[in-house]
Order: structure tokens, then C-alpha cells, then sequence
């Protein structure tokens, strides 16, 4: 890459994390900075939505694949599509191979900043029994796979079961207010078994009662606070669901159910299974690293032994649960951090830290859907659970949002859908 005497920005990864940040990079730094953002592929998928296409028969891709070099394009940023082979931080430079085609030679890459937003690694492959008997909602392949068993004829009208397999989070460097999980995201989990139930029902399959929720955890969820959970927990079993907790791990999948590290098991013909988040063996071995291969930051999301390099999203030690509103909200203060560095960005800007909260809009079926804003769980005040037509709006309005602004959501955006969305009638609930 040419170098123009102008600080090199280097990105990894353009999924939310990395396509968000270069964005809001190139928005504080202006032309300051050379910006080049590597991915192995060109297309960032919306998961979130998912679930809702997959209820409603339609393939995920079309209507949730993002394009991605293009976006950078208009950004004046470099899109390079290439797997990463190794980061040297000491000799400030990244290995890749471009990809677009088998065979390609290895290249090199410096840089001044490195932003390392590459994600995790779902371990769906250390699940025995996973790729013969197992469904998930986690991208566009395995969503349609489980459109099709849904909707084209292969399922019987049997039990159904939706849950976590064992998360094993990192303790090096992990600050004392943030706790341990057991699982890596839970929220898809609730989603899906309110949506099911309801597609269930619309069909004259059942409802709720076909439906077992799974947790490794003491209680499923517990990131959106005890207190909100108790809430859905109640609900959930007045409706008819199933509830397994302390499960420790999943053991394997079988044709007739689930096997759990505990000694217990469930029957199911439809196995919803979210994996271990695992982070990429190219940053297991960086002293940068935790324990379990997560990138050790400070609340500025800066590596503490090394400052001009940022983590973003799931590949962040402190990203936990892995929410892409939390990759969102890291986003913006690295491009702050950054800007600072090079007297683009000045004020309260550059004393914003992380403090994570819960935001979490999940499809309940009947254009309904739940809303949790919760920093409970971190020791804050903020618990807010709600359901309504509204919720439905917001959740498709975001991701409408975000793909018009090309992964650059004005600052405005988050804040009022949680302004609109916290303020809305009691009326609306369910």
C-alpha cells in the first residue's frame, strides 16, 4: 500500500465492528489518515434479522447481505479481501493472503494504528453431532437451512429445543465489574422461542408447550438482569414453555435430542443451537491476549501495552455478551481515541469510555417484539422490558437505518430508538 505520509489506519474485519469503525474514523479523522480495512469476504450479513426472514419463508441473503467495497469505496478507503495470517506488533505489520481466487502469494502491510475487529470463531465444529442434527440462525447458510426444514416439508411437528452451548470467557486484565458468563449471547435464544411458538400456532402445530429453552447458566439471559428475566421466566412458564438451566455444556446432539455435560438430556426434533465463541487463532498467541485469545483493552478500548492498537467487538476481552451494540458503542470511541491522537477531536469526546449495556429488540411473531435496555447486570440502574407492535418497527427501522447509511448510522439513530422506544405508552405492551 503507498504510503502519502499521512498516519496508516489498518482494520480488520468489516463485519458490524469493523465497517462501523472505519466509518467513523474516516467521519473524525476527515483525510488525516489513510484508512484500509481487510475481511476474507466483501459482504457483511445483518444477523439480527435473521430470525424474522427465516419465519417468514424468505431466504436471509438477499435482503440481508450488505456489499461492502463499495461503501468504502465512497469513504476513499482501501478494501483488501484476504484471509490474515499473523499481526507482529513489533514490527507493526499484518500478513495476509488475498483470497478472491485460490493460490495467491503472501503480502505484508504496515501500519501506525491497528484496529482489530475480526470477531470470533462460532465453534459449531466442536459440537458433536451439530452439522447432521443441529439448526442455528447465526448467518445467511444456516438460516436458510433452517427455513427449509421449517417450511418445505422436513419437519414432523415435534418437540423443539433452543439454547447455548458452554461460552468460556477470559480473566486476564478483565476489570472487577464485569462478570463471568456462561454463554456468549443470549438474547437470539428468546427470540426464536417466542417467534416459533407463534409460527407454531399460526399453523395448528401447538404453541409453546413444543418449545424447551436451554442454558448453561444458573439462569438463561442473565446479562439483561435478574430482575428482568425473572419477568420472562414467569411469563415464559404461564405460556407452557420448557426450561433447562445448568446444563454446563452440551455433550452432543443426537436424531432424537440433546445430551448435556450434566447428565441430563432433552427430546427434540428440531435442535436451535447457539456455540462457544472462540476467538481466531491468529490472536490466541498475541501478548496482547487474554488467556482464551480475547484482546485485552482499557476502557478506551486501547490495548494497554501497546496504544496504538484499538479491539472492536467480539475479538474485545470486554465485549461480553458478544452484542453488536456493544462493537457499536466501541466503535465510536476508538474513531474518538484515534481523532484525539491527531488533533481532529477534542472535549468530552476524548474522556468517553465503555460502559456496556444490554439493547436488545427480539421478533415475538404478529409484527410484536420484545425491547431490553438493561446495566444491571454490570451493577448500573438501567432495567427496561418491554413488548409491542413498536418494538417490531424499530427493529426492522435500524436495520433500514444502517444499511442507508452504508454501517454509519447517524449519532442520533440508537439514542432516539431508545428514546422512542422507553417512552411508549404502556398500551403497547402485550
Amino acid at each position: 500500500m503507498p504510503f502519502n505520509g499521512k498516519p496508516q489506519v489498518l482494520v480488520l474485519g468489516a463485519n458490524f465492528g469493523g465497517l462501523t469503525v472505519s466509518r467513523f474514523i474516516r467521519d473524525r479523522c476527515g483525510e488525516a489518515v489513510d484508512i484500509t480495512v481487510i475481511d476474507r469476504k466483501p459482504t457483511l450479513i445483518f444477523v439480527p434479522n435473521i430470525p424474522i426472514e427465516v419465519l417468514a419463508n424468505n431466504n436471509p441473503a438477499p435482503k440481508l447481505h450488505l456489499n461492502v467495497p463499495p461503501i468504502l469505496e465512497k469513504d476513499d478507503t482501501v478494501f483488501i479481501q484476504a484471509e490474515i495470517d499473523e499481526i507482529d506488533l513489533q514490527r507493526r505489520e499484518v500478513s495476509y493472503r488475498p483470497n478472491e481466487r485460490p493460490g495467491a502469494a503472501g503480502e505484508k502491510i504496515g501500519y501506525d494504528y491497528l484496529v482489530i475487529a475480526m470477531g470470533a470463531r462460532l465453534a459449531y465444529d466442536r459440537i458433536q453431532g451439530f452439522g447432521q442434527f443441529g439448526h442455528t440462525v447465526s448467518d445467511g447458510y444456516y438460516g436458510n437451512k433452517l427455513r427449509r426444514y421449517l417450511h418445505e416439508g422436513g419437519y414432523k411437528g415435534g418437540p423443539i429445543a433452543i439454547g447455548s452451548a458452554r461460552f468460556h470467557q477470559g480473566s486476564r486484565g478483565k476489570p472487577d465489574w464485569l462478570p463471568d458468563s456462561e454463554s456468549a449471547c443470549e438474547g437470539p435464544p428468546l427470540e426464536l422461542a417466542l417467534g416459533l411458538a407463534t409460527w407454531l400456532g399460526d399453523r395448528g402445530l401447538g404453541g409453546p408447550e413444543k418449545i424447551t429453552l436451554f442454558t448453561p447458566a444458573d439462569m438463561i439471559a442473565i446479562d439483561a438482569g435478574e430482575e428482568i428475566m425473572q419477568q420472562f421466566l414467569e411469563m415464559a412458564s404461564q405460556m407452557g414453555y420448557g426450561y433447562v438451566h445448568s446444563t454446563q455444556d452440551i455433550s452432543r446432539l443426537t436424531q432424537d435430542g440433546i445430551e448435556f455435560a450434566n447428565g441430563d438430556s432433552v427430546e427434540a426434533e428440531v435442535k436451535i443451537v447457539f456455540p462457544d465463541w472462540v476467538a481466531h487463532d491468529q490472536l490466541r498467541d498475541l501478548p496482547i491476549a487474554d488467556e482464551q485469545g480475547f484482546i485485552v483493552t482499557d476502557l478506551k478500548m486501547r490495548c494497554r501495552d501497546d496504544p496504538n492498537v484499538f479491539a472492536v467487538g467480539d475479538c474485545a476481552a470486554l465485549t461480553v455478551p458478544k452484542l453488536g451494540a456493544h462493537g457499536h458503542q466501541q466503535a465510536e470511541i476508538v474513531a474518538d481515541q484515534i481523532g484525539a491522537d491527531l488533533g481532529k477531536v477534542s472535549g468530552e469526546a476524548t474522556e468517553r469510555t465503555f460502559w456496556p449495556e444490554i439493547i436488545c429488540i427480539g421478533e415475538m411473531g404478529h409484527h410484536r417484539a420484545f425491547y431490553i435496555h438493561s446495566d444491571a447486570w454490570y451493577g448500573g440502574d438501567v432495567s427496561v422490558f418491554k413488548m409491542g407492535y413498536l418494538y417490531y418497527a424499530l427493529k426492522l427501522a435500524f436495520k433500514e437505518m444502517y444499511f442507508m447509511t452504508g454501517g454509519k448510522p447517524p449519532q442520533w439513530g440508537v439514542p432516539v430508538t431508545e428514546l422512542v422506544a422507553e417512552r411508549r405508552l404502556d398500551s403497547s405492551k402485550a
